[in-house]
């Protein structure tokens, strides 16, 4: 890998020309290895992407646009170069820290960060590439089967609550909408400006594409398991109001999202080569996906989340 760092320095002009440069290995990637560089002064990160992460589905180039314009928006650290064809991004280095998971449900934060995701989905261009939860489930579905990956024994009961889901809100379809579609804990970050009030920023925008806001609220919700009373506020701050059918979008996308964790856990058994226990990972998410699917509320939750907004 330090060969693929200074490979990817030298392909970026400025830092090219840089006669002290400090390279330091940033901790919390699985599948992408980040840099952060030291040159003249300045501070960036470099995000090398993994090997083989196409079969995800993931797209550098949306990838990109989709960062270029959170960091326009003062959602992101600014992208200051893009390592082409690699797809490596090169960005300002954020002096933070993390916002830890009893941290960012406090009611300040989730308003800060919901603030920052209403932003992105209402301003940011659209891109050029989509982020379905139903069709990347059953893509990673497919490359999971053709690599003889292990499923739970109740998948086709999964597949059959994921089913109900679909058919709900397709009774409303969602307009497609830029979203970043991560917001796990360890993406984001709480700036540190010296004598200021630091900004909340927001890393790794691998899967952003146009997709349904409810999947980014839902998948913020489930990553960071908030209580009822904490989605309601959530959904106060997005919308204005707390209705019967957004409460219900974001339930019914909470078990999707995890379904989501679930498929990326199980593909990755069967194409990563990293050390990783990418089955536990995937056991994890199947079982807290069967908690949430069972909830006495979920027809309630399917009726509501179809009911159409009146005009």
């Amino acid at each position: 890998m330090t060969l693929a760092i200074d490979k990817a320095i030298a392909k970026v002009p400025f830092l090219a020309k840089s006669k002290n440069i400090k390279k330091t290995p940033l901790s919390g990637g699985i599948t992408n290895m980040n840099f952060k560089i030291d040159a003249d002064g300045r501070s960036y990160v470099i995000r090398l992407a993994g090997a083989d992460t196409d079969k995800l589905g993931i797209r550098r180039d949306v990838e990109y646009a989709a960062n270029y314009a959170a960091g326009q928006l003062g959602i992101a650290p600014e992208v200051v170069y893009f390592i082409e064809p690699e797809g490596y991004i090169v960005t300002r280095f954020v002096n933070g820290k993390r916002l830890p998971p009893e941290e960012i449900v406090k009611p300040d934060n989730i308003i800060r960060v919901v603030r920052k995701v209403r932003l992105f989905h209402r301003r940011a261009p659209e891109l050029k590439g989509e982020f379905n939860v139903f069709r990347r489930v059953e893509m990673l579905t497919k490359i999971s089967k053709g690599n003889n990956c292990k499923f739970p024994f109740d998948f086709d009961w999964i597949m059959q609550k994921a089913n109900e889901v679909q058919k709900a809100l397709s009774k409303d379809p969602y307009i497609p909408t830029p979203c970043h579609d991560d917001l796990l804990n360890l993406n984001w970050l709480d700036e540190d400006v010296p004598g200021e009030i630091g900004e909340v920023r927001l890393l790794d925008w691998e899967y952003a594409g146009m997709g349904d806001i409810f999947f980014d609220l839902g998948n913020f919700s489930h990553h960071h398991r908030l209580n009822d009373d904490q989605v309601r506020l959530l959904l106060q701050e997005y919308f204005g109001e707390v209705t019967p059918r957004n409460f219900a979008r974001l339930k019914l996308m909470e078990p999707m999202s995890e379904l989501h964790e679930a498929m990326w856990g199980t593909t990755q058994t069967g194409i990563s080569k990293l050390e990783e226990d990418f089955q536990g990972y995937a056991d994890l998410w199947f079982g807290r996906l069967r908690q949430h699917v069972t909830d006495y509320r979920w027809e309630q939750w399917l009726r509501d989340a179809g009911k159409k907004v009146k005009s």
